[in-house]
């Protein structure tokens, strides 16, 4: 009987075993927590994304992102439908695009893969941390890296796979923390903490406008968080590791132009004189903000209202700059960019084209994707690649 190890117990890990299980081979899971499956656990704030109807190399940023549509192709959404529906798992459609369980739960997706895995014969080898990968090419007919990255270090989250690879010659892409909130160089942000607002986020590089997101913003006391700083980190990251200079802009209130924004505040200040301007504009934002803003552009909350102040004012609520110092880390991250270099991986069987049946899937390689599910499709893709081509051979 064939015998495949493979190391790490995350979803492609686990997905991986599976398909080796169902074709009768032998499989051993190395996985140096005490339990498999801990990142799936938290993703999704528990609810686990876990994959989205619509794939493609465009979701993707690598080095070479068209290296993963062999593997998208192979097995999509659809493929990945089929498969969770044999072991019980039936997954939700939202009109995004973003697929749940639909228990809504990330546990049920957790326990199903860990139970068909127990139920197949699976030797699980937790808190097992491989350090002789050689050793182990040695004693079986395939070896799947499925480390994952450095991003979420509490959960186990390393660089040994990318230390794996560097053993067999094979080069790494700098790695960076990505899907991670951002630390501010400002005297304001905390003062903001807990305040939330649905804005968008325009990321500035060397001053120059790069790209915009929209969605939920929340001030911390070390930055700002919320999805669509998370959306908008993956290039904020790069650049910081780059040394490059990065700001964001953020547009308090999308929904208002300059000169609506600017005519209201003049407007409500007009028609009632006893009206201060923290009440004005506690109607529109969060008092915490609110204070701050005043605080920033030092106007008295009991300031005289004129064409120009409003103008001012509501240029500061739609164009509020900030310099980015850093990212929260990988320990805060969902994932990271970077790995190993997807030149040297055979696209279709994620085979290493430096050393025979050693094989990378998942996280570990240079491959991020997008948030909303593509991080999951591509380990549940890649996963399936190296299943099919370890059975085939």
């Amino acid at each position: 009987m064939k015998k495949v190890a493979i190391i790490g117990g995350g979803a492609s890990g686990l997905l991986c075993s599976l398909l080796c299980l169902k074709a009768s081979l032998h499989v051993d899971i190395y996985e140096q927590n005490e339990k498999c499956a801990k990142k799936i656990l938290v993703s999704g704030n528990g609810r686990c994304n876990i994959t989205n109807t619509s794939l493609s190399s465009a979701d993707y940023y690598s080095q070479n992102p068209d290296f993963v549509s062999e593997a998208l192709n192979l097995f999509g959404y659809k493929e990945f439908e089929k498969f969770t529906q044999s072991i019980g798992l039936i997954i939700e459609e939202k009109n995004d695009g973003k697929c749940y369980p639909l228990s809504n739960e990330a546990k049920s997706v957790a326990s199903l893969l860990i139970s068909t895995a127990q139920n197949l014969g699976v030797n699980f080898h937790t808190q097992t941390k491989i350090t002789d990968i050689k050793k182990l090419l040695e004693e079986y007919d395939a070896v799947v890296v499925a480390t994952g990255s450095e991003a979420a270090s509490h959960l186990g989250g390393n660089r040994d796979g990318g230390d794996f690879a560097l053993e067999f010659g094979h080069t790494l892409v700098p790695s960076y923390p990505s899907l991670v909130q951002l630390e501010l160089d400002s005297s304001f942000a905390h003062k903001m903490s807990g305040a939330k607002v649905d804005g968008e986020v325009n990321l500035l590089i060397n001053n120059k406008l790069d790209s915009s997101y929209s969605g939920d913003i929340l001030f911390t006391n070390y930055g700002v968080s919320g999805f669509a700083i998370l959306d908008i980190s993956q290039l904020a990251s790069e650049a910081i590791m780059n040394y490059q200079a990065v700001d964001i802009r953020i547009n308090l209130l999308p929904k208002y132009t300059a000169q609506k924004l600017s005519n209201y505040i003049l407007q409500i200040y007009e028609s009632n004189k006893s009206i201060n301007i923290e009440n004005i504009l506690h109607g529109l934002l969060p008092i915490k903000i609110v204070k701050v803003l005043l605080l920033k552009l030092e106007l008295p909350v009991d300031s005289t209202i004129n064409t120009k102040l409003s103008k001012k004012i509501a240029n500061q609520i739609l164009n509020w700059k900030f310099e980015v110092k850093d990212t929260h880390g990988f320990r805060h991250a969902e994932v990271a960019g970077g790995g190993v270099n997807v030149d040297e991986i055979n696209p279709k069987t994620m085979e290493s084209l430096k050393q025979k049946n050693l094989y990378f899937c998942g996280e570990v390689l240079d491959v991020l994707g997008r948030r909303g599910g593509f991080n999951f499709a591509w380990a549940w893709a890649s996963a399936y690649s190296a299943a099919h081509s370890i059975i085939k051979s």
